[in-house]
């Protein structure tokens, strides 16, 4: 078995206290330099078995084990984490908690410190790790400055400087703008070449993963589907079953009832000009016309940026020139790369930050006269991470917490608490403790806790981080509706297909300035210039582009293909 890097065999486990098992029955062979993708809905076992190959399940994380796990000749059993760890690099979903260090350097210096490395051995594998990251010119900050994708970047680039043999990726790419991530699977791709490294990796997109040899799909703990993934990520209608967002063009190709399924922009562009089809000019007016009609029900502008500049006090500079205008009743995506400036911006606009030079208003007065408690009933604030927000016992207590606050009469609060609960789909459950439930269901607490105030805006940081595919359309459905009711939306995110099918309008955010603002379908079509800012269209988007209309959609592709017989 020298060939094989993993061995797993009738791998079941079940958390202490659990009355399902978490794994059941799975069996796996990892050869040396393999490239696995894990796919599957929340709570489908992923994350445990990304545990198990490192050793801290069974030794960290109790339960009944079953079977074995053997890593590089090692049995997970009887090798201890530590041990493990010399050759099996993790990097955890929750990465945060994974860094301590007080400077970036320090962060990526101590696996090779551990290892007992020399001085000058550990030099150089911080810097070439760092850079490999692009986080070089970062060294000397502490870790709690960064931005969230940047933390992100910091952890792998902390695993890779151990030179695992074996990297375990849990939603690596989670907080990372398009173009970030993109780098990560190339450094990565580079690294198993080189060094015969075998990459196993939790992802959630689709697009970002063609590459991969193989895709493991569990649902339930079980093995649903195994096998090389050019041929699992054909099966668009299984991948949606399960929780996991298809490839773009084997989702428009399958619903086209093609015989043959691309995977890749060029492959579906060779397939639709060999089946003769076209794109019709007629109904992609229609679709433009709607998204005009849709901008005449805005009303008078709501939140404005005017010459807004701010500035950390450790001296780095977040936001310059900023001028922006957010309308009642729109649906706004804040995009660009990682570290930005994109929180930085939302945060001012109920006053978590406040300008350093320049004016922010909302409804026409200053958010420094305002202030942070007048402004919370205002404009809403969802935190990016649902454990930075929810602090209460019950569902119940920390949806009414905030009306609590502001003296809301008891009967008013349990009919807000009510309504924000239906609203984002956990009525019935007031009694139950926020910190048991699945991530999902923590940030849908945030979003009815924010609600139950009454807002007019909800500004949502990462709405759909950390949620499989049909949590985040869910999520993103019930932000659509509460915008059909009359709220103003505005939303920070890296999944570009989720601004592509939601927004109405498009900011994008590059070293603290605006580099373009305007409707979701003229900024999508301009490739080139959002490249500028580390962002790529979706499959979608690309290819409709190529064809010289832009389409949004999967449907809207599909609305406006003409066939032979159209």
């Amino acid at each position: 078995m020298t060939h094989l890097s993993a061995h797993i065999r009738n791998l079941s486990f079940r958390y202490r206290g659990q009355q399902k098992n978490a794994l059941d029955k799975i069996s796996l062979e990892l050869k040396k330099g393999d490239f696995l993708v894990v796919m599957g809905p929340t709570e489908a076992g992923k994350s445990t078995l990304a545990a198990c190959l490192n050793g801290l399940i069974p030794h960290f994380f109790k339960g009944r084990f079953e079977g074995d796990v053997t890593v590089l000749g090692k049995n997970t059993r009887q090798t201890t984490v530590a041990q493990m760890s010399e050759h099996v690099g993790i990097v955890f979903q929750d990465f945060e908690a994974q860094l301590f260090s007080t400077s970036v350097e320090l962060e990526v210096a101590f696996g090779p410190e551990s290892l007992g490395l020399a001085r000058a051995e550990i030099a150089r594998s911080v810097d070439e790790n760092l850079e490999l990251v692009g986080l070089l010119s970062l060294k000397g900050r502490s870790p709690a400055t960064l931005s969230g994708g940047q933390k992100q970047k910091l952890a792998i680039a902390s695993v890779l400087a151990l030179s695992p043999a074996v990297m375990v990726m849990d939603e690596p790419t989670t907080d990372l703008d398009p173009e970030s991530k993109r780098e990560i699977f190339r450094i990565t791709g580079e690294l198993r070449q080189r060094n015969d490294m075998t990459l196993v990796v939790v992802e959630h997109e689709t697009e970002e993963v063609v590459n991969a040899e193989h895709v493991l799909l569990l649902k339930d703990g079980e093995v649903v589907a195994y096998g090389r993934a050019s041929d699992v990520l054909r099966r668009p209608e299984t991948l949606a079953e399960l929780g996991v967002m298809p490839i773009g063009m084997a989702a428009y190709f399958s619903r086209m009832g093609a015989d043959t399924i691309p995977l890749t922009v060029d492959e579906a562009l060779s397939a639709f000009r060999a089946k003769g089809w076209r794109f019709s000019e007629e109904r992609h007016c229609a679709l433009g016309q709607g998204d005009s009609r849709r901008s005449r029900t805005y009303g008078g502008p709501l939140i404005e940026c005017r010459a807004l500049e701010y500035e950390y006090p450790n001296g780095v500079r977040a936001l310059e020139g900023i001028d922006l205008t957010i309308q009642r009743g729109e649906m706004v995506a804040i995009i660009g790369q990682n570290g930005g400036g994109k929180t930085s911006l939302v945060k001012h606009f109920n006053a978590l930050l406040l300008p350093t030079r320049g004016t922010v208003t909302v409804e026409g007065q200053p958010t420094s006269t305002q202030g942070l408690y007048e402004l919370g009933q205002k404009v809403g604030y969802v935190f990016q991470n649902p454990d930075h927000q929810i602090f209460c016992e019950t569902v119940f207590d920390e949806v009414a917490f905030g009306p609590r606050q502001r003296k809301v009469p008891e009967d008013d609060i349990k009919r807000r608490v009510g309504g924000a609960l239906q609203a984002v789909g956990l009525a019935g459950l007031e009694k139950e403790d926020p910190f048991t439930m699945t991530k999902s269901g923590r940030k849908r607490v945030a979003v009815a806790s924010v609600l139950a105030l009454e807002p007019e805006v909800l500004v949502l940081d990462e709405p759909s981080t950390g949620l499989d595919y049909a949590e985040q359309r869910s999520m993103m459905e019930l932000v659509r509706r509460l915008n059909e009711q009359g709220r103003t939306i505005i939303f920070v995110t890296h999944h570009m297909w989720i601004v592509a099918e939601y927004a109405h309008r498009i900011v994008v955010v590059k070293d603290g300035k605006i580099l373009m603002d305007g409707p979701t379908r003229e900024i999508l079509a301009r490739e080139e210039e959002l490249a500028e800012a580390c962002l790529r269209v979706p499959q979608v988007v690309a290819f409709s582009n190529a064809l010289g209309k832009t389409a949004l959609s999967v449907d809207e592709l599909v609305s406006c293909t003409q066939t032979d017989g159209a």
